[in-house]
């Protein structure tokens, strides 16, 4: 294996359910897509920043922010199709192009929907993953009180506690919440696994606030926000 090069790569496709382009819709003073570029290339330990989309504004605007763009297929661009789809393709083109090996990548997997972190998040999380020899990572937020229900044909059941014997909340178990803003793995092994978690994990713990993701237009008010309180940059 050669030095290590550190690949960023940002799937953001054009199509979304909740909020139309959401990839690229205000948030605070620029486009969503623009702070997770912006905290990839602060972050001091990344190579090159990788947007995979379909969409020709989206990387019009990626390029505008100094990323790489890969044009993702419309066979793995819709909404049925995976993360992993998306980062797999862009590796295999990224490495082809720049005649790099993949055993000499490591992927940071950024989500732009999940803006509540710093530079660095990302560059604390990679130290971690190096430090403690994880075959891959996930951030997580710590989720307090999280008693989570489940109900099949009108029948309810909790699943991560036993409401018939309640402990306190100090007796409770530490609850981690993985939030989907940074995932670090080797290129090869998401290429094996088809999975961005495998092998031995590792979880890089971040605030309870930082586990808030863009999903629905509500979102956006909430995420802006913490995102002034707690100076994202």
């Amino acid at each position: 294996m050669g030095k290590q090069h550190i690949l960023a790569i940002i799937p953001a496709r054009g199509g979304s359910v909740g909020i139309p382009n959401k990839n690229i819709v205000p948030l605070l003073d620029r486009p969503l897509l623009s702070w997770t570029i912006s905290q990839a290339l602060n972050s001091g330990v990344i190579d090159d920043v990788i947007v995979s989309t379909d969409s020709d504004d989206i990387a019009s605007l990626a390029r505008s922010n100094g990323a790489l763009v890969v044009n993702r297929p419309s066979v793995i661009s819709g909404n049925d199709a995976s993360s992993e789809d998306a980062v797999i393709h862009a590796l295999q083109v990224f490495t082809k192009d720049n005649q790099i090996k993949i055993n000499d990548v490591t992927v940071i997997f950024l989500q732009a929907t999940s803006p509540l972190r710093n530079a660095d998040d990302i560059a604390n999380a990679y130290l971690l993953f190096n430090q403690m020899g994880y075959d891959s990572l996930f951030s997580s937020s710590i989720a307090a009180d999280l008693t989570l229900w489940n109900c099949v044909n009108d029948v309810w059941e909790s699943t991560n506690f036993d409401y018939r014997h309640r402990k306190t909340r100090q007796a409770a178990p530490i609850q981690y919440v993985e939030n989907g803003s940074i995932y670090i793995f080797e290129a090869a092994k998401v290429i094996a696994t088809k999975n961005r978690l495998h092998g031995k994990i590792g979880n890089y713990v971040m605030e309870p606030w930082q586990v808030h993701e863009i999903d629905e237009p509500d979102d956006l008010k909430l995420v802006s926000y913490y995102m002034k309180e707690e100076i994202i940059e």
